[in-house]
């Protein structure tokens, strides 16, 4: 399969599945993580993942500003694997911990983590458009350039490989932790214990304090021989986030592999800046001859429409990338998770952050069938058009969020949670077959607009806007990720089915507008 392609191409995909493997580490853990250290809340923690989340795409455009102002992408990228592994280093030191809302450690360690984050977004920003462009350069060849397509779809999927196997790292080694200090896991003890560090037994409703005290004796492995609850929480608080920075450690181990594939290949790689500097006089000609046939209404009328696509999908992305924020909230407060527990001896995979896997594990399995429908829809001349393609995408989306919404009819508010027993709360808990259902819909939708969305831009923006067009496509990103704390807001105020109710309207709407713009973008496309 790998033999007619260039010879740097598997070195690139091994060192981007590497850093997608440490980066994966590090999203399947993040929310649960800042909860659980600093204590709290899924509202405030959502403002730090949706400006974390945007920032990476909005970095994504300055890094390949500054590797075509450079024209060093092989150093940018480089730098880039460099810095994200100093951030990981930064959020990995296991720092004092817990670190209540009232403690006045707070803003200096959040801001410690914040600062880390920081760095490895602006990392990701150096490595991650301009190893794209790298591996672009290689199928520049004209012995390769029909196999272009598939090249990207083997780089694609060597990414996936790579998140499939990152959440269950992350919850081995916070797991191993937990054990090795007489613990066993649970996703609801480090709330309950913040909640009672900061209000203490007169401060709790008492059947909060119940489930703290039955809770504590459950997954003590050595028995309780604590003084008192309150030396019980400090130790869990301490064992659970020493815990998530050892598994940040792996992602720094992963980095390193991914830094040594690449200086390791280095030389093999192509150089997209030299070749640009190279042809610029070439290309100015044939570009001026193809951007005289194209008038001014013509290209007004191709910005206009990938406006419009990129409107659109700012709402898929805001419901997509809920899957490390409410949905993994979602996943630790109300599906049973006892029911997935591999069990290795030194440590669990069990916890909520193993639903991670879930959506690239279906990126792997069902992108070859999605290309096989296309491909013979496409035979028979019945291939819908990439806006219609991405109108059923939204489609999908809706559908998938209406599927939780309706297992989530009788689930009780996230407030109430905190008056009822441990018992009930296990008894209105939900299998993990929703959340497999759930990321299998929600992945069907991607494999319908993320890569034909990129597909789009390409074709219909103006030859001379291409860069710009690209990065609009980033930027509608990074707007749909800043918008992610709504998530947490509907989850913390509203019931539950109505919080999915919202992305539902939000996936739904979005198709129907997308069905009544499609002639015209199908019009402007040709």
């Amino acid at each position: 399969m790998f033999n007619k392609h260039p010879k740097g191409l598997i070195a690139a995909a091994l060192a981007n599945m590497g850093e997608r493997f440490g980066f994966y580490i590090m999203m399947a853990i993040l929310t649960l993580f800042i909860s659980a250290k600093f204590g709290l809340s899924e509202t405030t923690t959502g403002y730090i993942y949706s400006a974390f989340y945007a920032s990476i795409y909005i970095l994504a455009l300055v890094g390949g500003i500054i590797a075509d102002k450079t024209k060093n992408f092989k150093g940018t990228i480089m730098v880039g694997l460099i810095m994200m592994a100093i951030g990981y280093v930064i959020i990995a030191w296991p720092t004092v911990t817990p670190v209540s809302t009232n403690s006045s450690r707070l803003p200096f360690l959040l801001t410690i983590t914040c600062i880390g984050l920081a760095v490895i977004a602006f990392g990701n920003g150096l490595f991650k458009g301009n190893l794209q462009a790298l591996v672009g350069q290689m199928y520049d060849d004209k012995k390769y350039t029909s196999l272009r397509d598939a090249g990207f779809q083997i780089f694609y999927m060597f990414i996936n490989v790579g998140a499939v196997f990152a959440p269950f790292i992350a919850i081995g080694v916070r797991n191993w932790w937990l054990k090795l200090k007489g613990f066993d896991y649970n996703a609801t003890l480090p709330e309950l214990c913040h909640l009672y560090l900061e209000q203490g037994e007169n401060g709790m409703n008492a059947q909060a304090l119940d489930n703290l005290h039955t809770l504590s004796q459950e997954v003590s492995l050595n028995g309780f021989d604590y003084n008192s609850i309150d030396d019980f929480c400090i130790s869990y608080l301490d064992a659970f986030n020493t815990g998530f920075h050892f598994a940040f450690m792996a992602a720094i181990i992963a980095m390193l592999i991914s830094l040594a594939i690449y200086l390791g290949n280095k030389a093999k790689f192509p150089d997209p800046g030299k070749k640009a500097t190279e042809t610029k006089n070439n290309t100015t000609n044939e570009l001026s001859k193809e951007e005289i046939k194209i008038d001014a209404t013509e290209i007004r009328q191709r910005i206009y429409a990938l406006f419009a696509v990129f409107g659109i999908v700012i709402f898929f992305w805001l419901s997509f990338h809920q899957n490390g924020y409410s949905l993994t909230y979602f996943a630790r407060d109300y599906v049973d998770l006892s029911i997935i527990n591999i069990d290795l001896g030194f440590t669990q995979i069990k916890g909520a952050e193993i639903f991670q896997a879930v959506n690239p594990f279906f990126v792997v399995f069902l992108t070859p069938i999605i290309m096989w429908l296309f491909g013979s829809l496409k035979r028979k001349g019945k291939e819908p058009s990439t806006p219609m393609k991405i109108a059923i995408g939204m489609g999908i989306a809706a559908l998938a969020y209406l599927f939780l919404m309706i297992f989530s009819l009788t689930l009780p508010a996230k407030d109430v949670l905190s008056t009822m027993s441990a018992e009930q709360i296990d008894a209105i808990r939900v299998t993990p077959w929703i959340m497999i259902g759930l990321y299998f819909i929600l992945t069907v939708a991607e494999l319908f607009i993320s890569p034909l969305g990129l597909s789009f831009v390409s074709k219909v923006a103006p030859p001379h806007l291409q860069g710009l067009m690209q990065g609009c496509w980033l930027a509608a990103t990074a707007v749909g990720n800043s918008l992610l704390f709504i998530g947490g807001l509907l989850y913390t105020s509203v019931p539950i089915w109505a919080c999915w109710l919202v992305f539902v309207a939000a996936t739904g709407i979005s198709m129907i507008v997308m069905l009544s713009m499609v002639r015209w973008l199908e019009r402007v496309a040709k």
